[in-house]
């Protein structure tokens, strides 16, 4: 859509005051020195001549300049993205420009602009970069243009509404900087790898037996009509379901480096669905809180990763202590074959697992189970700094519990048959790739 012209005006520049100035402290010092009045007078006469110069030559070309945004399909949450502007200049002398983009209000910068110099009759792209840490709609409003006369002493201000809106998804970009990591993967030192096929109920084809076959596969009716052993051969499937299970509590609400741990869980989430489906396996999520939401069935189909994209868009936490009674309930009615379940979570105390411990164990009993919580990397710093005082030692003694307690976490799941993950956020994709790729290779799904 063209951008519109919608205003024109015009703006003093600073160049016009400064000079102003300087001729109202010549006419103050005339009063005292005489001579310097009638300089004083000559030079209002002149900066008055050239203002009015330059308003005649800035205002004789009416068209001016044009400018354009040009935004993508849509925003990547937690990426750097590129915005671009496009700038002609229809003068025919070289004007210099300041551009202020009327942003959307969540990055919240009100002195954004960018100033640009443009030789006669070009045209030219500017690009800066947004990086938003929200997901949800983003309004962008007018776009302003203020051009400066030759002389610079006064500016014309175009105004063109270009408002548009530009949805943030969870990182996308992230897919393609992990394809080439999980495709380059290899085999860690000491593992073995292992090809498990899981054996499903889907019919194939009625078969002659043959030595060897499993009797329990015998069709009897089919037998009786051929006179002979028939057996049903059933599909070998390959594609084990990988669900990624997102809760949505307040717990997953703390901010790191702008993101929350809930934005962090949905982006990694978007990355290794997309790994698992090149991978040959069934992609599946769901978030829960104090029910289960935004569920998407695993299934290894082209449209699976829109289906799941879309799912993700508008997740929100809903600030309530999740009940991981109601996700064991909903994991056992609803998935009847072994997967492997990814749950983003975050537990700060032995107390606050303890509370779960016994869902989880139920969960990990007829699945892959992988809980997957997060360090405290504010606790890091603080545990690494210089001490100078008794409050400063108490704080750091504190944090060191914490971070003790995070260690202690993982060994009680360990113990208990649960498998688990603790990564600093900004690692989390990283992690939960390797864990995947690392269950692959040993044949654990």
């Amino acid at each position: 859509m063209e951008a519109k012209l919608i205003s024109q005006k015009l703006y003093l520049e600073k160049r016009f005051f400064y000079a102003f100035t300087a001729i109202v402290i010549l006419f103050i010092v005339g009063f005292i020195v005489p001579s310097f009045f009638a300089i004083a007078k000559l030079l209002l006469f002149a900066l008055l001549f050239f203002l009015v110069i330059d308003i005649l030559i800035i205002f004789f070309y009416k068209k001016g300049v044009k400018a354009k945004r040009i935004l993508p399909e849509k925003l990547s949450n937690g990426d750097e993205n590129p915005i671009d502007i496009s700038l002609k200049n229809y003068y025919p002398f070289k004007i210099s420009t300041e551009i202020i983009d009327e942003i959307p209000f969540q990055f919240q910068k009100r002195d954004f602009s960018i100033a640009v110099s443009l030789h006669p009759n070009t045209e030219k792209t500017i690009q800066y970069q947004l990086r938003p840490t929200e997901r949800g709609e983003y309004h962008f409003g007018r776009l302003l243009v203020y051009v400066k006369s030759p002389l610079q002493l006064i500016a014309k201000r175009f105004d063109f509404n270009d408002k548009q809106m530009l949805p943030t998804y969870p990182s996308f970009i992230q897919l393609r900087k992990f394809d080439l990591m999980a495709m380059a993967y290899r085999n860690m030192y000491g593992i073995k790898k292992v090809r498990r096929i899981g054996h499903t109920m889907e019919f194939e084809q009625i078969k002659e037996y043959v030595l060897g076959d499993d009797i329990r596969t015998i069709n009897w009716k089919a037998t009786a009509k051929r006179n002979q052993l028939m057996v049903n051969q059933f599909q070998d499937e390959k594609a084990q379901p990988i669900y990624s299970i997102i809760d949505k509590g307040r717990v997953m609400k703390m901010p790191f480096n702008g993101l929350s741990l809930l934005d962090y869980a949905i982006n990694s989430t978007l990355v290794i669905s997309n790994i698992t489906l090149k991978k040959g396996d069934k992609a599946g999520i769901a978030t829960f809180s104090k029910k289960i939401e935004n569920r998407v069935v695993a299934e290894r189909r082209s449209s699976q990763m829109n289906l799941i994209l879309e799912a993700l868009y508008n997740i929100k936490t809903d600030f309530k202590e999740s009940d991981f009674g109601i996700l064991y309930g909903d994991i056992k009615r609803n998935i009847k074959q072994r997967s492997l379940l990814f749950l983003y979570t975050n537990f700060e105390t032995l107390d606050g697992l303890d509370r779960q411990l016994a869902y989880l164990q139920s969960i990990a009993k007829n699945h892959v189970l992988v809980v997957i919580f997060f360090e405290n990397t504010e606790l890091d710093a603080l545990v690494k700094k210089e001490v100078h005082d008794v409050k400063e030692i108490y704080h750091q003694t504190i944090a060191e519990k914490f971070i003790f307690e995070k260690k202690l976490i993982v060994k009680e799941l360990k113990r208990r048959g649960v498998y688990s993950v603790l990564t600093k956020p900004e690692n989390l994709t990283v992690d939960v790739i390797n864990k995947y790729l690392e269950f692959k290779a040993r044949g654990v799904i």
